[in-house]
């Protein structure tokens, strides 16, 4: 039966996200609860964990509560906090095949527990503010209506290259995501130039002094996108920042300058 919460559409409102790089026993716990409710078996869970573990299953465990059920909450415990998400992508795969809503619930629980990734798809990829999905998925969205796919999928890929596990690929979101700017830029501007030359030539393309930050971020990206230094990598909130500011800008030329 449908929840009360749910029926009169009541929400818990989201939790700062905390979790990004890690997996605690509440998230964990949490997760075998959900593939529990989307009517797999303790036996279903340790099938997948002992695969993504190498591990042969307890031939002593055999009745699902509490013996199996007991080993697959000691296998969990047992992964490391990537392996967790990797263990939530393949529960997702396999309730889908079985019409349940694991990729909501789980979707649910991270946003009330501060969880920095989202399945979509059934693939995990990083979550942000409300503010930075917004921009990146409208900037996305506005983009393909536009027809600009290549730069759509620049943002994609950037997106992609913050979700990865063990360690996000920032650079290579820095350059994906300017790159998508650039983009849809030359686009309306029917040329080939740089995004910075792009800028000096066409000083209305961005109103003042938002050109001057488009200008600062893509001198950002020459240093930390594409010219790293040594020593000196990019961190995630600063790719973050620049994937949101491109999903951003990228809308508002989409907007501004749409195809006849």
């Amino acid at each position: 039966m449908e929840s009360f919460s749910r029926r009169h559409g009541l929400n818990r409102p989201d939790a700062d996200i905390s979790i990004r790089y890690e997996a605690p026993d509440e998230v964990r716990d949490a997760a075998i609860s959900i593939a529990y409710q989307c009517k797999l078996q303790p036996s279903d869970v340790r099938q997948v964990l002992c695969a993504l573990l190498f591990r042969a299953p307890d031939s002593n465990n055999w009745s699902e509560f509490p013996n199996v059920d007991g080993e697959v909450r000691d296998l969990i415990r047992d992964c490391e906090w990537f392996e967790v998400y990797d263990l939530i992508e393949l529960l997702a795969e396999r309730c889908e095949r079985r019409g349940c809503d694991f990729a909501g619930e789980i979707n649910r629980m991270f946003r009330i527990k501060g969880v920095g990734w989202q399945l979509v798809g059934n693939r995990l990829e990083v979550r942000g503010s409300e503010a930075f999905e917004l921009a990146v998925k409208e900037g996305q969205a506005e983009l393909s209506r536009r027809g600009n796919s290549t730069a759509a999928n620049e943002l994609h890929e950037a997106i992609l290259d913050l979700s990865r596990r063990p360690s996000p690929e920032v650079s290579g979101a820095i350059q994906h995501a300017m790159a998508a700017l650039e983009c849809v830029a030359r686009d309306v501007c029917g040329s080939k130039d740089t995004l910075g030359d792009l800028l000096r030539r066409n000083p209305d393309l961005f109103p003042k002094p938002v050109d001057q930050i488009v200008d600062k971020a893509w001198g950002y990206t020459s240093n930390y996108g594409r010219h790293l230094t040594e020593g000196k990598p990019p961190a995630f909130d600063e790719a973050e920042l620049v994937v949101g500011l491109s999903g951003v800008l990228s809308r508002y030329l989409a907007r501004r300058f749409p195809k006849q």
